[in-house]
């Protein structure tokens, strides 16, 4: 076999048996405490009271988070039911070399989170030196931030979990203290946080900052909700359940129950930090709020919170995007490496003002993403899928050349959509990627390029843990398949 032909078959992005789905449902609640706690959720809440109550903004955001949990947990049962990661089930809609271009976005933006969400730590961290020991370098910081973080990413997915289960309760309690705090802050000057806003609005302009909040909290997530995939892939689920709510209760409670609550939380403690000290950083606000070794603990919880973020939503994702792109030459960890590095020399530091709305923006153009997946894998394959021929460089996924053109099509315009309607850009995004792929798929390519699941629908043939199977990929005999714990597989 060719090298040409094996680069499919990186051992790091084969189907993940059931034996190696190390993810229980408190493990992946755990995991989203970490990741929600991010600075585009202190935002949201600092622009929120900016035109409405905190009430409010509450609703919105409770309503946002359930709505983009659910989208999560729709993309994210390719995963629970056939192992597979983002990247690779990406074959079917974009076809074997089509996937690295929206792959490749994918993992770009998710390296400048990665930069970013250091560099808020890393200004954490700094300002607990300062406060303790009057040592002042953030940039050094930043680089021992980054370099832990990555290289108990390069460990594997159960140190990640090992590492949300020890930071999840500590978040819980700080970021409880951490409300209490700024929420005194701003009583000492003169605003109640549950009715102050700074510039109220009402009739037609309410509705549409309450809807703004609402998508706010959607688009920010939309990118994870592509590629959920690559990360519920680890998570438990029983076998021969066909119900749809049982198989993915782990991963339901996670994305809908632990991130709403989460979210919502972090969104309080934006808008407080605002309402106290016109700054939604809750970093600045608890530098005026308190002192010494309080603000110490209390700036804690930012540096964990970034670590479980980092870790789980930007470094994995990211990794395995990498790793399908380079095969077997770049294994899982290498991937993780260039992200790190990737997001480190964006220099988030210098990018801020710029950075987080142009990711924004190719969070809502990838939203299409989500809806062409939807479309492929329920309304098409209705979740049958032949996996083998994913791995295989002259099966069914070869499309033309590599290219699956109704998938970049459903891309295009779906995309071009979502930004010409910003205010409503997930939603659209999701609904004309869906539609136009849906149609360009059923009534043209995949005419063209006939699908063996389509024609030959079998649970039996072509569904993976709700049948019992554990999909087994042949691998080149100069391909050493690994576990997760690094023992020869």
């Amino acid at each position: 076999m060719t090298k040409r032909a094996d680069y499919l078959k990186s051992p790091d992005l084969l189907p993940v048996a059931h034996a190696d789905k190390k993810i229980g449902a408190w493990g992946f609640a755990f995991i989203w405490v970490g990741m929600a706690v991010v600075l585009a959720a202190f935002a949201i809440g600092g622009a929120g009271v900016q035109n409405l109550p905190l009430s409010w903004v509450i609703v919105a955001t409770l309503i946002g988070s359930i709505a983009i949990g659910l989208f999560m947990t729709i993309i994210g049962d390719i995963g629970i039911e056939h192992g597979l990661s983002f990247p690779v089930y990406m074959r079917a809609p974009f076809g074997t070399m089509g996937t690295h271009i929206p792959s490749i976005i994918r993992g770009f933006a998710a390296s400048c989170w990665f930069g970013i969400n250091t560099y808020f730590g890393s200004t954490a961290i700094n300002a607990i030196l300062n406060a303790l020991y009057g040592f002042d370098n953030w940039f050094l910081c930043y680089v021992l931030f980054a370099v832990l973080q990555v290289f108990n990413t390069a460990l594997g997915i159960k140190a990640v979990e090992r590492f949300a289960d020890l930071a999840a309760p500590i978040i819980i309690l700080i970021s409880a203290w951490m409300y209490t705090t700024l929420s005194d802050k701003a009583l000492q000057e003169g605003r109640d946080v549950w009715s102050w806003i700074e510039s109220p609005v009402t009739g037609g302009a309410a509705v549409t900052a309450f809807i703004v909040v609402i998508m706010s909290n959607m688009g920010f997530w939309s990118t994870l909700a592509a590629d959920m995939p690559s990360l519920s892939r680890f998570i438990q689920a029983p076998k021969y359940e066909r119900n749809w709510f049982k198989r993915n209760q782990a991963s339901l409670i996670g994305n809908v129950v632990a991130l709403t609550l989460t979210q919502t939380f972090m969104v309080v403690i934006g808008a407080v930090s605002y309402i106290a000290v016109k700054n939604a950083d809750p970093v600045v606000a608890l530098q005026q709020a308190a002192s010494g070794f309080i603000l110490g603990i209390l700036l804690l919880m930012i540096v964990l919170a970034q670590w479980s973020t980092n870790v789980a939503a930007n470094l994995i994702p990211a990794a395995t995007i990498f790793s399908n792109v380079g095969g077997p030459r770049v294994p899982f960890w290498v991937g993780v490496v260039l992200a790190g590095l990737i997001g480190s020399f964006a220099q988030p530091w210098s990018l801020f003002s710029v950075i987080i709305p142009a990711l924004l923006i190719v969070g809502g153009v990838l939203s299409a993403i989500v809806g062409i997946l939807f479309a492929d894998y329920y309304l098409l394959r209705k979740r049958r899928v032949n996996v083998p021929d994913l791995y295989e460089y002259d099966g069914q996924f070869r499309y033309y050349k590599g290219f699956n053109i109704a998938g970049f099509l459903a891309w295009i315009i779906g995309g071009a959509a979502a930004y010409a309607l910003a205010t409503y850009s997930f939603v659209v995004g999701f609904i004309v990627g869906a539609a136009v792929y849906y149609i360009l798929a059923k009534y043209w390519w995949f005419k063209v390029y006939q699908q063996a699941e389509l024609e030959t629908p079998s649970d039996d043939v072509f569904l993976g843990i709700t049948v019992g199977r554990d999909w087994q990929i042949d691998m080149p005999l100069d391909i050493e398949v690994v576990s997760e714990e690094g023992r020869p597989m």
